[in-house]
């Protein structure tokens, strides 16, 4: 009784819909762009075809035939040429391109910034709990003060990376403690990994130390 039941259901909905107008439901749920995102890329109709053309070569009706092993090597070597070539011209297939990890930037990004105007920042942002804001506006002060106090000249298009051994020439008992917040303002800048109190008071307490520290060596004549 209860399947008939549905079925006399079924029946009296589809007496009440009209045809063309199911069509056009149909086709405006389909124009959704969910549809459209949970399609296959043309990199993935192609990475499948090249897989599917792959297991055809190792097939028991291919190794029946006589086919060459020197062809299969052949044809092995042109299916990665071609796999090569289209992660060059359309890049990583959808779902893996959120793990890329963006390369590396200047270390100001065109800030110009003083200092001073930039040590406010780190600690305005500490207070506020902001404390990625806080790890890179203060180790940006910190390079800028070393540039205004004639140490480290400031590159165009410098990496923090690349910044710090030079501002480790001129403070090597700071050593570590540059390359930890160098690191720390990778990690912020580049990796997206969120900046803890700890990152930002450190940073601020090196920039301190190193204002009031007097330098190891005097600067570069070119510079100076």
């Amino acid at each position: 009784m209860g399947a008939a039941r549905a079925a006399d259901v079924m029946r009296g909905v589809a007496a009440l819909v009209d045809r063309d107008d199911a069509r056009e439901w149909a086709e405006q749920e389909l124009a959704d762009p969910v549809y459209r995102e949970a399609e296959p890329t043309l990199f993935d109709r192609v990475a499948q075809a090249i897989g599917e053309f792959v297991q055809s070569l190792f097939s028991p009706n291919v190794a029946g035939t006589g086919w060459s092993p020197w062809w299969t090597v052949l044809a092995i070597a042109l299916v990665a040429v071609a796999v090569l070539l289209a992660f060059w011209i359309w890049g990583l297939p959808r779902g893996e391109r959120g793990g890329q990890v963006p390369g590396p930037a200047a270390l100001f990004d065109g800030d110009a910034r003083p200092a001073a105007e930039l040590r406010r920042e780190a600690a305005a942002a500490r207070s506020h709990g902001d404390f990625d804001t806080a790890v890179l506006a203060g180790y940006r002060a910190l390079a800028r003060g070393l540039g205004e106090r004639g140490l480290v000249e400031e590159r165009p298009g410098e990496t923090a990376q690349a910044f710090c051994p030079r501002a480790q020439g001129f403070f090597a008992r700071e050593r570590s403690a540059l390359q930890a917040a160098t690191d720390a303002f990778d990690d912020v800048r580049y990796l997206r990994r969120a900046g803890t109190r700890a990152q930002a008071d450190r940073i601020a307490e090196l920039d301190a130390r190193i204002q009031a520290a007097r330098p190891d060596r005097a600067p570069d004549e070119a510079f100076a």
